[in-house]
Formats: structure tokens, C-alpha cells, sequence
């Protein structure tokens, strides 16, 4: 058997770190979870204090999405130029079409920063995966939605008992309503675990499941079009590289998708918070 000739970093087997080709008495080198596991660029992984691939670009989309809101916006002129009509476009696009639809428009202001700075870091992260040498969606490691969704919840929870109090706090969450007789206590048992476990849950996996899979699928594709370039393969790995393109153009819709659909699950929890009724 043929062993692939990988990197010096063991978790990591692209397509291009790899002599193996079909018919050459090698295996497939399929991806996995190892896909998703980086050695540290700095520190020691057993420590626990390290930083690696995954951090750096989170570190480095920040960086990019400050970068650019300050470009187009320390100066900012009565006719836009280019830079400053695509950062008030975006910004629009989240300030109206989400915030101000979901929560409304007087209740809503006061969140357009913090929902717009959501969206641009979501989609930031999730892009990384098309960028070429990134190749990595940084969503997809559940620790960074996991802390964004965590953000969401304390900041629904804090809500939503400031503004109907302690009694009127847990009514909201719970939804419970006495004119539903005997199985008032069981809804309202329902909706309290729906709400305040399955809820933060959910609104992270949501956006890391379908990052996962993504970059899964596009790294599947990538890594078959190298392995099947051998003799009559050949036919195969154009066809899987067609499939690469595909599913990069697709990615690019998800991407920008999943940033909304965060953000909009992000306003209707505020709306809820600040509703009346639950």
C-alpha cells in the first residue's frame, strides 16, 4: 500500500499535500474531524493557551471588518464614494430590512449596531472558506457560535426581565396562561425548556452545522479532483472539479445566508423580549 506524503502537521491532508491517485494501491484520503483540527502556530496545545489557524483569521476578520467600516466612514461625504456607498448599503440593508422590520423602528434603533456587527462578523468568518489559503470557515468550529448565540441569550434574558420584572419575566418565557386549564403547567414547563436551553442551542448549531457540512463537502469534492487525476480517473476528476466550482458559488449563497438568517433569529429573540405577549 501507498502511503500519503503529508505535511509536517498530521491532522491536516489536502489535496495538494497528497501523492495519491487512484489505481495507484492507495485509499481515498476522505476528510474528517482531523480536517477541522489545527496544530498551534503559538503555545502548547496540552496547556490549553495556544492560538492557532482558526483564531488568527477570526483575529484577522475583525481587524478587516473594523478596517473597512473606518475607511468608509472616518470621513464620510454628502455624495458617497464607492467604499462609503458599499458600507451604507450593507449597513442599511441590516439597520432597515432586519432590525428595523423585527423589532421595529423606535424599539430597534438602539440594537442596529450590535445586530449589524453580528452579521458583518458572521459572514466575515464564514467566508474565510473560499478565500484562497484561508480555506477554513471559522463557524465552523462550535466554540465561535457557541459564544455568539451565549451573547444573544444574556442579552434576551436581561431583557426581557427589565422590562416586565420578575414575575412578569419568567410569564414571558414560559408563556403561561391560566385559561389553558389543567395543561397550563405542562405548556409552561415546554416553553421554559424550549426557550432557555433548546433556544441558545439551536441558534448555534444552525450556523455551525451548516458551515461544517460546507466545508466538508467543498473539501470532499477538492481532494477527489486530485485523487481521481490518474489514467482513465481522469474523466471522473473533471467532473468532481465541476462539482468544486459548483459548491464554492453555492457556499457563497449559504455563507451570506446563514449570517442573515443569525442575525434575524437574533432580532425576532429581542422583539420577543420587548413584546408584551410572548
Amino acid at each position: 500500500m501507498k502511503e500519503p506524503a503529508v505535511s509536517a502537521d498530521p491532522t491536516q491532508v489536502l489535496a495538494f499535500e497528497t501523492d495519491c491517485h487512484i489505481f495507484d494501491g492507495c485509499g481515498f484520503p476522505a476528510p474528517g474531524l482531523h480536517s477541522f483540527l489545527f496544530e498551534p502556530l503559538w503555545g502548547d496545545a496540552d496547556s490549553n493557551l495556544y492560538f492557532n489557524k482558526p483564531m488568527l483569521l477570526a483575529l484577522l476578520g475583525s481587524v478587516i471588518i473594523v478596517g473597512f467600516f473606518w475607511a468608509a466612514f472616518a470621513k464620510p461625504k454628502i455624495v458617497p464614494g464607492k467604499l462609503q456607498s458599499v458600507a451604507e448599503m450593507g449597513y442599511d440593508f441590516i439597520r432597515r430590512g432586519v432590525v428595523h422590520e423585527t423589532i421595529g423602528k423606535r424599539e430597534g434603533e438602539k440594537y442596529v449596531p450590535l445586530v449589524v456587527s453580528l452579521f458583518f462578523f458572521v459572514w466575515m468568518m464564514n467566508l474565510w472558506s473560499i478565500i484562497p489559503v484561508a480555506q477554513f470557515p471559522v463557524t465552523s468550529i462550535i466554540s465561535y457560535p457557541a459564544v455568539l448565540a451565549a451573547i444573544v441569550y444574556v442579552l434576551w434574558v436581561s431583557l426581557t426581565f427589565k422590562k416586565h420584572g420578575w414575575s412578569g419575566g419568567w410569564k414571558n418565557i414560559t408563556g403561561f396562561d391560566k385559561s389553558l386549564g389543567p395543561v397550563a403547567w405542562l405548556a409552561a414547563f415546554i416553553e421554559l425548556f424550549s426557550n432557555l436551553l433548546v433556544r441558545p442551542f439551536t441558534h448555534a448549531v444552525r450556523l455551525f452545522a451548516n458551515m461544517f457540512a460546507g466545508h466538508t463537502l467543498l473539501l470532499l469534492f477538492t481532494i477527489a479532483s486530485w485523487y481521481l487525476l490518474n489514467g482513465i480517473g481522469i474523466a471522473y476528476a473533471g467532473v468532481s472539479f465541476v462539482m468544486v466550482i459548483v459548491m464554492t458559488a453555492f457556499e457563497l449563497f449559504i455563507q451570506a445566508l446563514q449570517a442573515y438568517v443569525f442575525v434575524l433569529l437574533t432580532c425576532t429573540f429581542i422583539q420577543g423580549a420587548l413584546a408584551k405577549h410572548h
